[in-house]
C-alpha cells in the first residue's frame, strides 16, 4: 500500500517543483510533463468515464486540435522573431569560414595570433527558453551551414576529459546522408574506441570532408546544402555554468591548432558578457576573437506572443483577466519564460475542455453554428443554468422566457445569435483596444500600463471608463500637442482599416475627418503667420507702451477661457475616442455565454502552477487516505492507524515530540504501532528477526523524513534527531 502513497506524494512532489522554491528549468520539465499526463488523463476521461460518449470524443479532439494550432502559431512566431538573430550569426559563421577557405590574410593573421572566432550569444535571464533557442539554432545551421554542430553543457563536461568524449560523441555521429560503405565506416568508428584529443579531432575532420568530397555523382550528397569544409561550430549552452579550468584547457588546445581545421564558438550566456573575462584570465580571453550577438528581450517576446496569441479572433478560447494575471505575475517575477507563459496557456485549454461540458462550442463560428443543431437535451439544461444566460432569459419578455427555458429549439436558435454576438463583440474589442492604447501608451507615468497586456487586464476586470485611472489619461490625451495626436489618429486608421470588423468603416471615415480639419488648421495658421509677420516686425520696433499693452490683451484673454479652434477639435477627438471606449470595451463577463470560451478558474492554474509544497506533503503523510482512498487508512481524529504506510506512521509520531527527538523512544512507538497491526500468525518468525524487519523499516521511513527535509540529525546528542518543522502542516 505504502508504494501507491509514495506514487502521490512524489506526483505531488513533481507538480509542486513548479513553484519558485524550484529552478526555472525543473519548473519548465515538470510543466510539459504535467501537460502530456493531463492530455492523456483528458482522453481516458473523455472515451471511458464520461456517459456521453459522442460529445466527449468530439471535446477531446477540439482541444487537441487548438492545442495543435496553439503550438504551431507559437514556434512559428518564435522562429520569426529569431530569424535575425540566426542571420547575423550565419553571416558571422560565413565570414569566418570564407577567412579559411580562401586562406586570406585575415586567416593568416589569425592563424599567427592563434584566434578563436566565437560569437558571445546574450540570450537573458529566462534560461528554460535557451534550450528552445538553441535546438532551432542548430536546425539553422544544420539546414544551412555545416553539419558538424555538438552542443555541450556544463553538467556533461565537469572535467577536459569528459568534454573531449562528449564533443567527439557528437560529432562523430552527425546525421549525414552517405553511402552504404561510409555509413559502415560510421559505424565501425562509433564502436571503436577513440583516443579523445584533438589530433583525433582533426583527423576525423579530415576524413570526414574528404568522404564527402570524393562522393560520386549518382549519390545522394547532403552536404549540397552545406558550404565547402563545413566549419566545426561546438556550442556552450551555459557558459557560466563552465568551470574556469575546463573552459580555459579547451580554448588553449584550440587555440593551437586552429590553422588545421575550421573551429568556431559559441558562447550561451545569460547574464554579461564581461562574464567570459570574468571566468578566463587574459591570456586566454585574448585568444578569442569575440562578435556580441544579443537576443530580443524577453519581456517583448511576451509581449508578441500575447499580442498575436491571445489578443486575436484566431484562436475561440479566450482567458478572463485573472487567469491572464496569474500566468503574467509568474512570467515577472519567478522564472521570465516565454515557454513557461505557452505551456501555462496550453494548460488552461486542456482545464478548459476537460471541466467544461460547453466547451464543446469553443470553436470556430460556424463550426460552432452546426454544432448547436447536434446539442442533446442535457447540453441545453447546461446552457440554461449558466449565470450569463439566466441574466439574459430575465431580460427577455415573458413569452420568450417560457419558450428559452421549455423548448430546445429555441434554445438552440438563441444560442447561434449569442455565439454570433459574442464573435462580433471579439472582431470589435481587440481593434478598439489597440486603438486605446496607442492614444494612453505615451501618456506621462503610464495611468493604464505601458504594455497593452496591463491595459487589456484593466478592461477585463471591471468597465474601465469608470475608474480613476481611465479619468486620469482622459485629462492628459486633452493635453496632447496636434503632432502627437495626429500620429496617434494615423495609427488608429491604419489599425481599423487592417481587422476584420464591421462597423469600423464609419469610424474610419470620421478619424479621416479629423485628420482633415487638422490639416486645415495647420494651413489656416500658416496663412495668418504669413500675414502677422509683417506686424509682429512692426511691433520689434514698438515702445515698451505697446509691449504692455499686448500682455494685458493675452491675460484677458486668458481670463475669459474662450477655447481655440485647436483645442475644440482636440476635445472633440478625445471624446470620440471615449464613446468608442464605452460602446466597445465592455467586459467580457457582461457578454452572454462568455463562460463557452472564456477560461476563468483561476484557482486551479494557481494550483498546479504555485502550490505549497508544505501543506501538500502534511496532508498526504498525515492522512493518507485523502490520496489513496482506502477504507482501511480511515482514522479518528489524530489517531495513528496501524494500517497506515511506514513513513505515515513515524511522520505522525514525530509530530508528538518536541524540538530534539530521542531514535530509541521513536523505535519502540513505531514497533508497538506496526506489530499491533500484524497480529498472531500461525508460523510465527523468531523475535529477532521481526526486530530486524521492523528495524530495517524504521530506519527506511526515518531516511525518507530526513530526504523530505522534516528531521536532521543533531550535534547535541547522537541518539537524536532535530525537528525542522513546527506547527500542524
Amino acid at each position: 500500500m505504502f508504494i501507491y502513497l509514495y506514487v502521490f506524494i512524489y506526483k505531488k512532489i513533481f507538480l509542486l517543483q513548479l513553484s519558485p522554491l524550484f529552478s526555472s528549468q525543473q519548473r519548465m520539465f515538470c510543466l510539459d510533463n504535467l501537460i502530456c499526463a493531463c492530455v492523456y488523463f483528458l482522453a481516458d476521461y473523455f472515451r471511458e468515464g464520461n456517459s456521453d460518449l459522442e460529445d466527449s470524443e468530439l471535446r477531446f479532439a477540439t482541444c487537441q486540435s487548438l492545442q495543435k494550432q496553439v503550438k504551431s502559431e507559437t514556434e512559428q512566431i518564435e522562429e520569426e522573431l529569431n530569424e535575425q538573430l540566426f542571420d547575423n550569426l550565419v553571416s558571422f559563421l560565413r565570414r569566418s569560414h570564407s577567412a579559411f577557405q580562401e586562406k586570406t590574410t585575415e586567416w593568416t593573421w589569425r592563424t599567427k595570433s592563434r584566434e578563436i572566432p566565437t560569437a558571445a550569444l546574450v540570450l537573458g535571464v529566462n534560461v528554460t527558453d535557451h534550450d528552445f533557442t538553441f535546438r532551432s539554432l542548430s536546425e539553422v545551421l544544420q539546414n544551412n551551414v555545416t553539419p558538424y554542430i555538438a552542443l555541450l553543457e556544463a553538467k556533461d563536461c565537469p572535467g577536459i576529459k569528459n568534454l573531449m568524449q562528449k564533443l567527439l560523441g557528437q560529432l562523430m555521429n552527425c546525421c549525414i546522408d552517405v553511402g552504404s560503405s561510409e555509413e559502415e565506416d560510421y559505424e565501425q568508428v562509433s564502436h571503436t574506441r577513440v583516443r579523445c584529443s584533438m589530433t583525433s579531432l582533426i583527423n576525423w575532420y579530415e576524413s570526414a570532408t574528404k568522404r564527402t568530397d570524393s562522393e560520386t555523382p549518382g549519390k545522394k550528397r547532403t552536404s549540397s546544402r552545406h558550404w565547402q569544409s563545413p566549419p566545426v561550430v561546438v556550442i556552450f549552452k551555459d557558459m557560466e555554468s563552465f568551470t574556469t579550468k575546463v573552459l580555459q584547457d579547451f580554448v588553449v588546445i584550440s587555440s593551437q591548432h586552429i590553422g588545421e581545421f575550421p573551429l568556431v564558438l559559441i558562447f550561451g550566456i545569460a547574464t554579461s558578457p564581461m562574464i567570459i573575462h570574468s571566468l578566463l584570465p587574459h591570456s586566454v580571453s585574448s585568444l578569442l576573437c569575440i562578435e556580441l550577438f544579443q537576443s530580443l528581450s524577453c519581456k517583448d517576446h511576451l509581449s508578441t506572443i500575447i499580442d498575436k496569441v491571445l489578443l486575436t479572433t484566431q484562436f475561440p478560447l479566450k482567458l478572463s483577466e485573472k487567469v491572464l494575471q496569474v500566468l503574467i505575475n509568474i512570467f515577472l517575477y519567478h522564472d521570465f519564460s516565454v515557454q513557461n507563459f505557452i505551456k501555462g496557456f496550453q494548460l488552461c485549454i486542456v482545464e478548459h475542455f476537460h471541466s467544461n461540458p460547453l466547451s464543446i462550442l469553443c470553436c470556430q463560428l460556424e463550426e460552432a453554428k452546426r454544432r448547436v443543431n447536434s446539442l442533446s437535451h442535457n447540453q441545453c439544461e447546461n446552457v440554461r443554468r449558466l449565470p450569463s444566460f439566466r441574466r439574459y432569459v430575465e431580460s427577455q419578455v415573458s413569452e420568450k422566457q417560457i419558450a428559452l427555458l421549455t423548448a430546445d429549439s429555441s434554445l438552440k436558435e438563441a444560442v447561434r445569435k449569442l455565439l454570433e454576438d459574442l464573435n462580433v463583440y471579439h472582431e470589435n474589442y481587440f481593434p478598439i483596444l489597440r486603438c486605446l492604447h496607442v492614444f494612453t501608451s505615451s501618456l506621462p507615468k503610464y495611468p493604464l500600463g505601458k504594455q497593452i497586456r496591463e491595459l487589456h487586464c484593466a478592461c477585463l476586470e471591471n468597465r474601465v471608463w469608470e475608474t480613476e485611472e481611465y479619468e486620469s489619461s482622459l485629462q492628459l490625451a486633452r493635453m496632447l500637442n496636434k503632432s502627437d495626436l495626429v500620429t496617434m489618429l494615423q495609427k488608429c486608421v491604419e489599425i481599423l482599416v487592417s481587422s476584420p470588423g464591421r462597423e469600423f468603416d464609419e469610424i474610419v471615415e470620421r478619424l479621416k475627418e479629423f485628420l482633415t480639419q487638422f490639416q486645415k488648421l495647420e494651413e489656416t495658421y500658416q496663412e495668418r503667420d504669413e500675414s502677422v509677420s509683417p506686424q509682429k516686425e512692426l511691433q520689434k520696433k514698438t515702445n515698451l507702451y505697446n509691449l504692455q499693452k499686448t500682455l494685458l490683451e493675452l491675460k484677458e484673454s486668458r481670463r475669459s477661457k474662450k477655447l481655440t479652434k485647436f483645442e475644440m477639435l482636440r476635445f472633440e477627438v478625445v471624446d470620440y475616442i471615449d464613446s468608442l471606449v464605452r460602446r466597445y470595451l465592455v467586459p467580457a463577463d457582461h457578454k452572454t455565454l462568455h463562460e463557452i470560451v472564456y477560461f476563468n478558474t483561476a484557482s486551479v492554474l494557481r494550483e498546479h502552477l504555485n502550490a505549497a509544497p508544505r501543506i501538500a506533503l502534511h496532508t498526504a503523510l498525515n492522512n493518507p487516505y485523502s490520496y489513496l482512498k482506502s477504507e482501511a487508512l480511515k482514522s479518528d481524529g489524530g489517531s495513528i492507524s496501524n494500517k497506515a504506510p511506514d513513513i505515515c506512521i513515524a511522520y505522525k509520531l514525530h509530530l508528538e515530540c518536541g524540538r530534539l527527538i530521542n531514535l530509541v523512544d521513536w523505535l519502540e512507538a513505531f514497533s508497538t504501532v506496526v506489530t499491533a497491526a500484524e497480529g498472531p500468525t500461525a508460523d510465527v518468525a523468531s523475535s529477532d528477526q521481526v526486530d530486524d524487519v521492523i528495524h530495517a523499516r524504521f530506519i527506511r521511513a526515518v531516511s525518507e523524513l530526513e530526504l523530505l527535509g522534516f528531521i536532521k540529525p543533531s550535534k547535541q546528542k547522537t541518539d537524536h534527531v532535530a525537528r525542522l518543522t513546527w506547527g500542524g502542516c
